[in-house]
């Protein structure tokens, strides 16, 4: 096995203070900061600061910021792994807020776009990004009711970390759904598509020990 400290290098130098200063850093103004930008945002859409499709508008600011948080979650383990940062701390609530906003993308298309069930029922068969989209969506369900103390002691901690691995095609498939959502060829999708294909293979490179979660 691959000794990880080597690939680190000399960032041992600035990695040390960085953790240091980490560890004060407390976790709940995450919680503060992500509902406070997903309302400011809802405000923005009602009051016209999103442009003339606001309901469009702020459908993908939520599922792009959704996307966003499952990137930076995916990639806490490798940035301890090779880096030696280490953000495990803060991971169950990036965790948390990816599916607050995953959920809002949600309720925004459901409720404010489709507004009826045999509408959406019609778009989930019918449109296969919205098929793919709603898959990655139902996976990320009982990651999002888990995601506390009182889950893990329930379960288990083998059986909660087992589940939670439903987020890595959970990712796959919510950047397939960007990609496929995308109208023409636009390589901001492809990007988010690569950086989770790449996250999650490194994440699994036998010589890493990564298989772990």
């Amino acid at each position: 096995m691959t000794d990880t400290s080597s690939i680190r290098g000399d960032g041992q130098t600035w990695v040390a203070p960085l953790n240091g200063a980490l560890r004060r850093v407390p976790v709940w103004p995450l919680y503060v900061i992500g509902a406070a930008w997903g309302g400011w945002l809802f405000w923005l859409a009602a009051t016209g600061g999103l442009g003339v499709e606001p309901i469009e508008a702020l459908e993908h600011r939520y599922g792009q910021l959704s996307l966003q948080l499952l990137v930076a979650g995916l990639a806490v383990t490798p940035l301890r792994k090779l880096l030696g940062i280490n953000l495990m701390k803060f991971r169950r609530a990036i965790g948390v807020l990816t599916f607050f906003f995953l959920l809002a993308h949600f309720l925004v298309w459901a409720v404010l776009d489709v507004q009826t069930a045999s509408a959406i029922w019609a778009d989930i068969l019918k449109r296969p990004y919205v098929t793919i989209g709603m898959a990655g969506f139902l996976m990320l369900i009982p990651l999002g009711l888990t995601s506390n103390n009182w889950s893990v002691r329930k379960l288990g901690g083998a059986a909660w970390r087992k589940l939670h691995k439903l987020v890595y095609p959970a990712a796959v498939l919510g950047a397939l759904h960007f990609v496929w959502l995308a109208k023409g060829f636009q390589i901001e999708p492809l990007i988010y598509l690569g950086i989770i294909v790449g996250l999650l293979a490194i994440r699994f490179w036998p010589a890493l020990g990564f298989g772990r979660r």
